[in-house]
């Protein structure tokens, strides 16, 4: 089989290195005007001085093109407070007691705070005493600070959604996603977990320095990074992202019901649009694909916080008409904090309701909506849950509690938000929604399961197997070696069983 696009077999060729005129900071950029900064390209190149330059401006600092007597701080890399003196002797350019001669790690710090930071020991660059051009000799410099301890595995990681290396996150999505259309496992999981421990960084990601004592970063994500680094892009990803199956298969898999099975029928069928394969009388959708169709253009466009509460408050009433004490818990993406979604994640759970009560409430609901014109489509799933089976082996089983996958048709009077988002003369849009019901003894674990991240619930499956001797699903929790069912009434008791520090709903952003 052929690799996929942008795989190397070998070390990445650098580019040539482009030299040309820099852009001094502009007055009304400058936040900090007592600091002037130079950064020395000796024995840090021509493209990465280009990129802290760059990047400092951005942070609102000054750096200068070219040494003059206004610069008040040198940031040089790899070099000793001699070298730099030395330096400027050949230059032929007098440095003054009050120059600042400072490692590129000051800066680097400087622009994760978003300020200037204070000039330790450790920042300020060692001047021999026997150098002829010292005008002090300066304190030592301690070694750079040790990248803190950080777990292969999400669950012991928080992880928000201020996510401070997005333009290597981003790739690695690209990369991840494009295996997955492809069904390469090893990789596709290789590029999932280098960005999910990337989003759990609380630092920019500015030198390969930065990533030392990271896990989940093998020499293929090295490279990567490394480039992006460079020059600012991934040729991976670029060739990735101009492939025709990746983009085909993008496309196609954005219509609700279409699998990667479907998509690589169509594809080789010779489709490349929808409107061909809409307009083709020799194919046969599923009703979910017809459904994809029929509400393609709402179902594509993000589901707003606001319109989420809306069908929040639907699925409450429908719930409450029949089953007055259920508790009704907001799951998935929104419950993390997150301001859109692709569709809306409902848990469902009653104390007082009997199994048959359970069971008979979806249909209800179902029943309800139909007679008030709400419901464009569902495919209910009845429960095969069995209380004495074990949890799943497999990472991504599907729980066996009740479910429903449906299109609600949700009318904008209902929503609180700017309607100009809206399509004119439309008064409503299809919003998918995904209903389940679990029995009250089970709610934690059904709550901890489809609230994710996806790759959270993955490492924490992994961890539970390979940490602890256990198993855990949206079900239960079982230990190994004890041979006992662990019970729970809340999320905070499934990590003290597994001897996790509690991570809120906002941190499993992974």
């Amino acid at each position: 089989m052929d690799p996929p696009p942008g795989w190397l077999s070998g070390p990445r060729k650098k580019k040539p290195r482009l030299t040309g005129a820099l852009v001094a900071s502009s007055p009304q950029d400058v936040k900090f005007q007592d600091l002037v900064l130079f950064i020395l390209e000796k024995k840090m190149g021509t493209t990465r001085r280009a990129f802290l330059m760059e990047l400092a401006r951005r942070k609102g600092f000054r750096v200068e093109n070219e040494l003059s007597d206004s610069v008040t701080h040198i940031v040089a890399e790899n070099n000793s407070g001699s070298d730099v003196l030395e330096w400027l002797q050949i230059q032929k350019i007098k440095a003054s007691s009050q120059l600042e001669l400072l490692d590129v790690s000051w800066l680097i710090e400087c622009m994760r705070a978003g300020k200037p930071v204070e000039m330790t020991g450790e920042h300020q660059l060692v001047v021999s005493r026997d150098c002829s051009a010292c005008p002090s000799s300066g304190p030592q410099k301690a070694p750079p600070l040790a990248v803190q301890k950080i777990s292969q595995y999400a669950c012991q990681r928080r992880t928000t959604l201020n996510n401070h290396n997005q333009i290597f996150t981003d790739a690695f999505d690209i990369l991840a996603e494009n295996d997955e259309f492809r069904e390469n496992e090893g990789p596709c999981l290789t590029f999932m977990r280098a960005a999910s421990v990337l989003k759990s960084l609380p630092f920019t990601i500015i030198s390969m320095k930065d990533i030392e004592g990271i896990p989940c970063l093998g020499d293929r994500v090295k490279s990567i990074i490394e480039e992006i680094i460079e020059d600012g892009e991934s040729s991976a990803v670029k060739a990735v992202l101009n492939d025709e199956r990746y983009k085909s298969f993008k496309l196609f898999t954005s219509v609700f019901g279409v699998g990667l099975k479907t998509s690589e029928k169509w594809f080789r069928m010779g489709f490349r649009t929808l409107s061909n394969i809409r307009s083709d009388k020799s194919l046969t959708f599923t009703r979910m694909q017809r459904a994809g169709f029929l509400y393609y253009e709402d179902l594509v466009s993000r589901v707003t916080r606001a319109e989420a509460e809306a069908v929040g408050v639907l699925v409450k009433e429908a719930v409450w008409a029949s089953l007055p004490d259920a508790f009704v818990t907001m799951t998935g993406g929104f419950r993390r904090g997150k301001k859109t979604g692709h569709d809306v994640d409902f848990l469902i759970t009653s104390p007082g309701a009997t199994e048959e009560e359970e069971q008979q409430l979806l249909h209800k609901v179902i029943s309800l909506w139909e007679h008030k014109g709400l419901l464009l489509y569902y495919d209910l799933v009845e429960s095969t849950f069995e209380k004495l089976k074990l949890p799943s082996r497999k990472v991504d089983a599907l729980d066996h509690f009740q479910k429903c996958f449906l299109i609600l048709k949700l009318h904008h009077q209902r929503v609180d938000s700017d309607q100009s988002s809206w399509q004119e003369g439309k008064t409503w849009k299809a919003i998918r929604v995904d209903l389940v019901v679990c029995p009250y003894e089970r709610r934690a674990f059904a709550l901890l399961g489809w609230t994710g991240s996806r790759q959270f619930e993955r490492d924490l499956r992994r961890y539970a197997t390979h940490e602890r001797k256990m198993i855990i699903d949206n079900h239960a929790l079982y230990d190994k070696t004890k041979r006992i069912f662990l019970e729970a009434e809340s999320e905070e008791e499934i990590f003290a069983h597994l001897g996790l520090d509690y991570i809120e709903p906002w941190e499993r952003n992974a």
